[in-house]
């Protein structure tokens, strides 16, 4: 075909369509504007029959091999509006609304196997920090970490100890201490999460020892008659941030186990797909931490009533399970 034949027909496709092209064109141009609300429901409407007009005027382009720039020009238009169409339109907030009220706890509760998985790894260690400890003092410097002991330990005397739960100073009481407990947590709930490709064995492990500090630090109280005071001191936001870390070990698992166990897939696409509701989850799990170190930096300092910290943990924890367990109703 003649280079003038194939301009003549290049000029009539483009009269014949050029104005379905415009209008839809201008359309997107209303909506991405961010005036998508002006739209009209019969502009709406008519968004989609133009965007299934343009792709047909693509098809034919390129079929009869019309010029290069008509045919990058469709193209252009159709992938906006396919966007349009097809893609998502949610601002920040819709987006944020919709994983606080459904993709966070249906994220959780897809983990629910290797929720109870680490609960009992934690309750189990727990205990056997408890009765290592209980039973021969020495045991508490191998298990407790430096960092976290800061001289509470068995050569404290009772009364440094009884101090480090009701000091509302902060300063070198309460608050170093605290923030030495939130910082070793978060740590473990992060590497229990990042850890869990290599075969669950890090996350099963970094839960275990955290149960073993946390058995290991209600001995050393209870020894000196201090038991049901440290369990309130660590309840108020202690069933936050132990929840997170038991969450955050649940999806390291979720991985491992499907690293171990991919099926039909490959271990990397397996992974990835583990991955997926594990990430949703630890992404709460963050903002779980955060709020843990609020009630640990505000509530504990504030409130020294015993039966108000096991109030507010014991709530704190039933708010959780309502909004990660109950039912919910369907989507519509």
């Amino acid at each position: 075909m003649r280079p003038a034949d194939l301009e003549l027909r290049s000029h009539r496709f483009r009269i014949e369509r050029e104005g379905d092209w415009r209008r839809l064109d201008a359309l997107l141009r209303k909506a991405e504007g961010g005036r998508l609300g002006r739209l009209t429901d019969t502009e709406i409407m008519e968004i989609p029959l133009l965007y299934r007009a343009v792709m047909s005027s693509l098809s034919v382009a390129r079929a009869i091999s019309l010029d290069a720039s008509l045919i990058a020009y469709l193209e252009a238009l159709g992938t906006r509006a396919y966007f349009f169409v097809y893609g998502t339109r949610t601002n920040l907030g819709e987006r944020l609304l919709s994983f606080f009220r459904r993709d966070w706890p249906a994220a959780v509760r897809s983990l629910w196997r290797e929720t109870l998985i680490c609960a009992a790894i934690l309750t189990i260690a727990a205990l056997a920090g408890y009765l290592l400890v209980w039973r021969d003092a020495d045991w508490y410097g191998a298990i407790m970490p430096g960092e976290m002991a800061q001289g509470r330990d068995p050569m404290a005397t009772t009364a440094a100890l009884r101090k480090i739960l009701y000091d509302t100073h902060g300063g070198d009481g309460l608050s170093a201490f605290a923030t030495a407990l939130f910082t070793h947590n978060a740590q473990v709930s992060i590497l229990a999460f990042a850890l869990g490709f290599a075969f669950c064995i890090p996350t099963a492990l970094l839960v275990g020892d955290n149960g073993l500090s946390l058995g290991a630090l209600v001995a050393l109280y209870g020894s000196r008659g201090l038991g049901f005071q440290i369990c309130g001191w660590l309840m108020i936001h202690g069933t936050t941030e132990l929840l997170a870390t038991v969450i955050a070990g649940a999806a390291g698992l979720k991985i491992g186990w499907a690293v171990i166990f991919p099926g039909d897939r490959s271990r990397l696409d397996a992974a990835a797909g583990a991955a997926r509701a594990s990430g949703t989850a630890m992404a709460g799990v963050v903002v779980m931490l955060i709020l843990a170190g609020i009630l640990e930096g505000v509530g504990r300092q504030l409130i020294t009533l015993d039966w108000a910290r096991y109030a507010i943990g014991g709530a704190m924890l039933c708010l959780w399970l309502a909004y990660f367990y109950l039912p919910r109703p369907a989507r519509t």
